[in-house]
């Protein structure tokens, strides 16, 4: 049983734990204790003898092989009337049966012909051979190393196969039960996974099944529920194994009530094991009260006060409960026992930012300047700190330090914000150029957000220049096309606009950003267009739990179509867009859109609200500093 957990891992196969060389030395301790051979006489024939199987007549491979490789340098010594040639040419020599007599156990010979094959990838070859011969009597190492490379180079079911037929010629042989039971989990032969399974814990209803459960977990729900019913009728009383499976199952098809019975088995196994623990929180959270789930947890941390993941798991479900204040004194807690935990206090340090504790943040934050695998994040969420204590020039400090390459681009786009906020044009754009020089991955979005300056800046047309010279710098960048598209006006530019759209949507069909663009340049130039209608409505309808659903473009789909209907004059058809939008989540574009419409029913009290709504969010220079900088 050692070897069981290492043959399901698939190790490399000329590295495994039970080596080549260990299996001869077991097979030629074998063969000198019945025939009396000595290990030099078994090295002489090994070197001198056809490297073929004597039982099995397999094909070899036909290659155009250099002579060394068909060619063994003889190691025997001749006999007095007659002596070899140094170079023995193996395709000429006689069969290995003259040599040797058939024998009932493996044959040396055949297994390092084996070995050969599988050295030069013939894979097949050799896992012919190795099954062949593991048949054979006191084989079970040589079936071990051939159900190996059957799990290397063959199909689960035809590994299952094999395994199973050696099975059923060595009944006895306990540990081949367990390689038949993990085979058929993960072909997903549930029934005999189930009857081996049975047949395991009949003979040892402790015995531990974690190895056979490695890697075996469905992905579908069929798969999950046929895994279910062959489980079902084991009994895994005393098997925290079997127990825990069952549970994870059985929470998982929201059964928590029967779930909690077994995994409350298994932790009467092992009552302070961490995941077994953890599942029963998770099942907990779906019977109990939160306030009896929190306590639950306690204890068990109370009781493994080293166990790191438990911590974890109490502060994320705190979390989740919204209990910040809670969870951020659990992580000091945390942090002053695993002092040397990058990860425990970085966590730490942003739960501090998210409840605006900043001396605490900033405090952990600069523990981990000094571990270098932690430094470009620990600069980022310290710039992070001082932008939201408003400490611009400390943020740009620290923002301009960060060269982690996933962090890089959003740091610096910060940066390039904090300067237009101090309308310094010239210095956001020497940021974004720098950005370009340092990280050429990022030239394409550094070109966006230079030309999106030029925009706001009413130098358009410099903008569109500047995108198209990026264009042809790189070609096949969507971002740029995009980008360039959207500075396109969509009447003067139309057939230029409508082109790049359509290539656009041929490169990529499902983008939903394309589509609306789409909508809107049809219904810009054909108000009653039933195309644009169509996608912009589409787009509308996506519901919010699909994973397609995006509430940025939601809003500017509502604002397409809105802008259509107030072209129709039909002033109601625009509120009802756009009222509700815009009390949960105001933009000025909505707003604009919506006091037009006011203006077109006659409601100058609405207008004079809307107004005063307007001036007040979006007064032109005025600077608020909270619309105009995404914070973390």
């Amino acid at each position: 049983m050692i070897f069981f957990g290492s043959l399901f891992r698939a190790p490399p196969a000329l590295d495994e734990r039970l080596s080549l060389r260990a299996l001869l030395n077991l097979i030629i301790e074998r063969l000198c204790q019945r025939y009396r051979l000595t290990l030099s006489l078994a090295v002489c024939l090994c070197l001198s003898a056809p490297v073929h199987a004597s039982a099995i007549d397999i094909p070899a491979k036909v290659e155009n092989r250099q002579n060394s490789a068909s060619t063994l340098t003889s190691a025997a010594t001749p006999s007095a009337g007659e002596r070899l040639p140094e170079t023995v040419d193996v395709q000429r020599l006689a069969p290995a049966s003259i040599w040797q007599p058939e024998l009932n156990e493996p044959s040396l010979y055949a297994l390092l012909a084996a070995e050969f094959a599988a050295d030069r990838d013939d894979k097949q070859r050799a896992v012919a051979i190795y099954k062949q011969q593991s048949f054979k009597k006191d084989a079970t190492a040589v079936f071990e190393r051939a159900l190996s490379l059957s799990l290397q180079n063959e199909s689960v079911g035809d590994s299952l196969q094999f395994a199973k037929t050696w099975q059923e010629q060595n009944p006895d042989h306990v540990p081949a039960w367990f390689y038949v039971a993990h085979l058929a989990l993960r072909a997903h032969d549930y029934v005999l996974a189930g009857e081996t399974l049975n047949r395991i814990l009949r003979y040892d209803p402790r015995a531990d099944l974690s190895e056979i459960l490695i890697g075996i977990y469905p992905n579908t729900d069929a798969d999950k529920r046929d895994l279910l019913a062959a489980l079902q009728p084991l009994d895994s009383k005393q098997n925290a194994s079997l127990s825990v499976l069952k549970a994870g199952l059985l929470y998982q098809f929201n059964e928590p009530e029967i779930a909690i019975v077994h995994i409350n088995r298994a932790l009467a196994h092992q009552p302070d094991y961490v995941p077994f623990i953890t599942l029963k929180a998770d099942i907990l959270r779906k019977i109990v009260t939160a306030e009896t789930v929190a306590n639950y947890l306690s204890q068990a941390r109370l009781r493994n006060p080293d166990s790191k993941s438990l911590y974890l798991y109490e502060i994320r479900y705190l979390l989740d409960l919204k209990q910040s204040q809670e969870a951020w004194q659990l992580l000091l807690q945390a942090h002053e026992r695993f002092r040397e935990d990058a990860e425990i206090t970085l966590l730490a340090a942003l739960v501090s930012l998210d409840i605006e504790e900043y001396r605490s943040a900033d405090e952990l934050l600069n523990i981990l300047v000094k571990s270098p695998a932690y430094l470009d994040r620990a600069y980022y969420y310290l710039g992070i700190s001082a932008e939201r204590q408003q400490q611009f020039d400390k943020a740009k400090y620290y923002l301009n330090a960060v060269m982690q390459e996933d962090l890089v681009l959003e740091a610096r786009r910060k940066v390039v914000a904090f300067e237009l906020l101090n309308d310094d044009v010239d210095a956001a754009i020497a940021t974004l150029e720098k950005l370009r020089k340092d990280f050429t991955v990022f030239a394409p979005d550094t070109f966006v957000m230079q030309a999106d300056i030029l925009w706001q800046q009413n130098e358009s047309e410099e903008a569109l220049r500047l995108l198209t010279r990026a264009a042809r710098k790189y070609p096949d960048n969507e971002m740029l096309l995009f980008a360039r598209v959207q500075l396109l006006d969509d009447k003067s530019d139309y057939v230029v606009k409508r082109t790049l759209l359509n290539h656009l949507q041929a490169l990529d069909p499902t983008n939903l950003s394309y589509q609306l663009s789409y909508a809107q340049l049809l219904l810009a130039n054909e108000r009653s267009s039933e195309q644009g209608l169509a996608l912009a409505t589409a787009i509308i309808q996506i519901r919010y739990d699909d994973p397609r659903y995006d509430n940025d473009l939601h809003l500017q789909a509502l604002n397409v179509l809105a802008g259509n209907a107030l072209a129709k004059e039909n002033y109601k058809q625009v509120i009802d867009y756009l009222q509700t939008p815009y009390d949960v989540l105001p933009t000025l574009r909505s707003g604009t859109l919506l006091l037009r419409a006011y203006q077109g029913l006659g409601n100058d009290e609405k207008v004079e609200a809307l107004l005063a709504d307007l001036q007040q969010r979006f007064s032109f220079g005025q600077h608020n500093i909270n619309d105009s900088i995404q914070l973390y």
